[in-house]
């Protein structure tokens, strides 16, 4: 229970919107973190529509810890910004923060948003935000991963190639139904031109 002590140590929404918004990442940047003070009761009143401001800012920076945010403090308002800053921002940086944030709300709801970014988007750190966040996600379904594995080991960048190679290995770990598939993908990649994708490929048959 939140004593009143607590509440009143709560920073003053209207100070935190004052430095998100000077254009000076030195004051805004602590100013959102502190909004993680606040209860989730104050999602939709203060710290949504804070984070949504951070969104808005100049600095790359201020864009994507506020995006990061988005994804901590979960509600529709916020869904719908991310699906825009993931598509539209000019940074790849925020463009990939926004993708994990989004992959936040569930594997059933982000997929078929973050796969199709995962086609149009050839930013390799959009991809290997999207490739990791949808593979840290315990109940996504092997055969997405599988066709997720796939797009990235076609991939012309080797980091994402890399990554491909991971979740092919870890299928052929978990022995799903995906695994014989997995396996000989990654006996292909075996002759890949980056040893990066070569070591991932022998570790991913070891498993």
């Amino acid at each position: 229970m939140t004593s009143s002590s607590e509440s009143q140590a709560l920073p003053d929404p209207e100070q935190l919107k004052q430095a998100i918004v000077s254009g000076d990442p030195m004051r805004a940047l602590p100013s959102l973190a502190r909004l993680r003070e606040f209860p989730e009761s104050d999602n939709a009143a203060v710290v949504v529509p804070l984070l949504i401001l951070g969104t808005e800012q100049t600095a790359f920076v201020v864009r994507s810890l506020s995006c990061s945010g988005l994804g901590m403090r979960r509600n529709e308002q916020g869904w719908a910004v991310l699906e825009r800053l993931v598509a539209t921002d000019e940074d790849a940086n925020v463009r990939a923060e926004a993708a994990n944030a989004l992959a936040s709300y569930g594997v059933q709801r982000s997929w078929p948003l973050l796969r199709q970014r995962f086609v149009a988007d050839d930013a390799w750190l959009v991809r290997c935000s999207i490739l990791s966040a949808l593979a840290e996600q315990p109940e996504i379904d092997p055969a997405w991963l599988l066709d997720l594995a796939q797009l990235a080991i076609a991939d012309a960048d080797g980091t994402v190639r890399v990554g491909g190679a991971e979740i092919l290995g870890r299928l052929v770990h978990d022995r799903s139904p995906q695994a014989s598939t997995a396996r000989q993908w990654l006996q292909g990649l075996q002759q890949d031109s980056d040893h990066r994708v070569v070591a991932a490929a022998l570790h991913g048959l070891q498993s």
